[in-house]
């Protein structure tokens, strides 16, 4: 598995276990202070969609993931 698609597979869960931690729907609800996560999350895929430049993707490689 490459760099970049544990990148995203990290953030999916990630964003998946806030929205049920943070959803007053969720079965899991929590506090709705866990959809400022989901938020942080968006924000930075979306400043890695911009930039080109993913933290958590060069945290990956130092752990001997293969470049994308």
């Amino acid at each position: 598995m490459t760099s970049w698609r544990m990148v995203r597979v990290i953030a999916g869960v990630l964003m998946l276990l806030s929205l049920a931690l943070g959803a007053p729907a969720s079965p899991f609800f929590v506090n709705q202070w866990w959809l400022a996560f989901t938020t942080f999350i968006g924000v930075n895929v979306l400043q890695s969609g911009i930039t080109n430049w993913c933290l958590m993707e060069i945290i990956m490689r130092k752990l001997g993931f293969k470049p994308a």
